[in-house]
């Protein structure tokens, strides 16, 4: 049997099971500090296709840009879903495997089977208010995000006019989780011990088990709240949009919403703030321009944040790469590797103010991210903000020497320190935007925002740092 042609001919496809190869554990320490190293390797010793042993788990890696389009565009070939993958059904998945808490919780970006398409439907219509820039509540939000900036920026700026400040831990991260709180519609202030506790599930802390219990909880109570009273949030908009969803199903969605637009729109925004600020004049020049979301799409390109996606699994035995891959397989796409493809990155031209929208950060095919567009408004918008803001930002560290995290899933900036002079006086928003009323409407009570466990976190990091 033999594989598609590639590049220059055919090869003979490798039958061996992935349960009879000895994969190379890919969570290494290498892969923490240097994951294009670790692609690169697996990518000459297996070409497009590797397996790789995930924390004692056997499964193969799609590396080749042309695979991973192959895979995410076949959603019959590749489902996804669980219930899919043959070593579980048969028992050989450890009940303690480290991965299993994330993948149990079978939310929008997990399940496969026939409830699927509803709850997918679902989501977009919920979802529409909010990355439609003609509706009403898509204006709120983005006047959400300037006031939400602004305030975070307010209070770096507590630490003196000008300093040293922690940009990751001080706005990127925690700028998504307050939008995410406004999309949820918790009232008031009420939403930031939740995200804390989203934080501490985050960072996989050994807090972690009790902080998702919490959080779980707590998004079970807002989404009775809005089965019993809907607002003009996503949650209410969901439960209209699919109103058989059991208040466990809202409240897993909802930890979804989160957690996933949240973690990734941090990374997203800390990871351009690096691209503009150590890059050449011409960089600076696009964002000045207004092209933010330009210089976001050569970023996600080079260090998209969700570097391999949730897996698939084969629906029948399947040639992909050198390999055949077996009915069951679990089979996982990594964006940063196929990025990286020789095939695919060396026709993306480099050194261009337009960038080139086949990246896969959001994914491909009919499964490809429902939250792309509002992500990237959230990320562009705290972007913008953050450098009409400030009149200067350098980075406190070389750029080679900045701290990074890496997870199965993500990969980001664990820290992203700072020197910082801030403007005379805040910018007014550009003329484009939404009208201040409405970022006022917005903001919670400054009383209430003061006694909440995120703020209190915060206003420690400026006094921390003086």
């Amino acid at each position: 049997m033999e594989s598609q042609w590639g590049d220059g001919g055919s090869v003979d496809l490798d039958d061996t099971r992935l349960e009879e190869l000895s994969p190379q554990p890919l969570l290494t320490r290498d892969y923490e500090t240097r994951p294009a190293l670790v692609y690169e390797r697996l990518r000459q010793q297996h070409g497009p296709v590797a397996p790789v042993d995930l924390l004692g788990v056997p499964a193969w890696l799609v590396l080749g840009y042309r695979e991973a389009l192959q895979v995410l565009q076949d959603n019959d070939g590749f489902p996804k879903g669980l219930e899919n993958w043959r070593a579980r059904s048969e028992g050989r998945v450890p009940a303690d495997w480290p991965l299993g808490p994330s993948l149990e919780v079978n939310h929008i970006l997990i399940q496969g089977g026939p409830g699927y398409r509803p709850l997918r439907t679902a989501w977009d219509v919920a979802l529409k208010p909010f990355q439609d820039p003609r509706h009403p509540q898509a204006k709120r939000l983005k006047a959400a995000v300037t006031a939400y900036a602004d305030e975070l920026i307010t209070l770096v700026g507590q630490g003196g006019k000008t300093g040293v400040a922690d940009l990751s831990a001080q706005f990127s991260r925690p700028l998504p989780l307050m939008v995410a709180s406004h999309l949820l519609g918790f009232p008031g202030s009420q939403g930031d011990d939740a995200l804390m506790d989203m934080w501490r599930v985050l960072d996989a802390g050994p807090d972690a088990e009790a902080a998702l219990e919490r959080l779980l909880a707590t998004l079970a109570e807002l989404a009775a709240t809005k089965l019993e009273k809907p607002g003009d949030d996503f949650p209410s908009y969901l439960l209209a949009a699919h109103p058989d969803l059991s208040l466990d199903q809202l409240a897993r969605e909802l930890f979804m919403l989160l957690g996933m637009t949240s973690d990734h729109v941090g990374i997203l925004i800390s990871n351009t703030v690096v691209e503009v600020i150590s890059g050449e004049g011409s960089v600076r020049a696009s964002l000045s321009a207004g092209m933010v979301r330009e210089t976001m799409n050569r970023v996600v390109m080079r260090k998209p944040p969700l570097v391999n996606f949730v897996p698939r699994f084969a629906a029948e035995d399947t040639p992909l790469g050198n390999y055949t891959i077996r009915a069951g397989d679990p089979v996982w796409v990594s964006s940063a590797a196929a990025h990286a493809d020789p095939l695919f990155a060396d026709h993306v031209a480099s050194g261009t103010t337009i960038s080139t929208r086949a990246h896969l950060s959001w994914g491909a095919g009919p499964r490809q991210c429902p939250a792309r567009e509002l992500a990237s408004v959230v990320a562009a918008a705290g972007v913008g903000r953050l450098f009409e803001r400030f009149d200067h930002l350098d980075l406190a560290l070389p750029a080679d020497q900045l701290p990074w995290r890496s997870s199965p899933f993500m990969r980001g900036l664990r820290s992203l320190p700072v020197r910082y002079e801030l403007s005379a006086a805040p910018a007014r928003p550009s003329a484009d935007g939404p009208a201040p009323e409405v970022a006022e409407e917005v903001l919670p009570d400054p009383s209430a925002r003061q006694r909440s466990s995120l703020w209190r976190y915060l206003t420690g990091l400026i006094r921390g740092g003086r």
